[in-house]
């Protein structure tokens, strides 16, 4: 892949995390309340030989609010999976930013900054 379409791959990315994020709020409005607290984003990676790929939904949020998201996850994967997405899965941002090992600043500075707002 080149950078254009790299770049145009992440774009799709964003809106369809967009879309994911208004559809909870529009069917599930107490779900999506939770998800104003987090950050919502689709992953994309590759499997087997030859390379399929896969999108799935990565939620960001504090560990406080993880047993919540984590009530809602079966609403989360139905949408998900009428949206052609594999799965949902929650990760706490806090953990991600203080793990002493991540590269995560230097691979993804977008997201970096995004767990910061989410963390605090």
């Amino acid at each position: 892949m080149d950078a254009t379409e790299i770049s145009v791959q992440m774009i799709a990315e964003d809106i369809l995390a967009k879309e994911f994020t208004n559809v909870v709020n529009h069917y599930y409005p107490k779900t999506g309340e939770l998800l104003d607290g987090c950050y919502v984003k689709v992953i994309t990676c590759f499997w087997g030989r030859p390379a399929k790929r896969f999108q799935y939904i990565g939620i960001y949020c504090t560990g406080e609010m993880m047993p919540y998201v984590q009530a809602q996850k079966e609403i989360l994967r139905e949408v998900a999976d009428n949206m052609g997405l594999i799965q949902v899965v929650c990760m706490n941002a806090k953990r991600l930013l203080r793990d002493p090992v991540s590269k995560l600043k230097q691979s993804d500075p977008r997201l970096w900054l995004e767990l910061q707002l989410v963390a605090t």
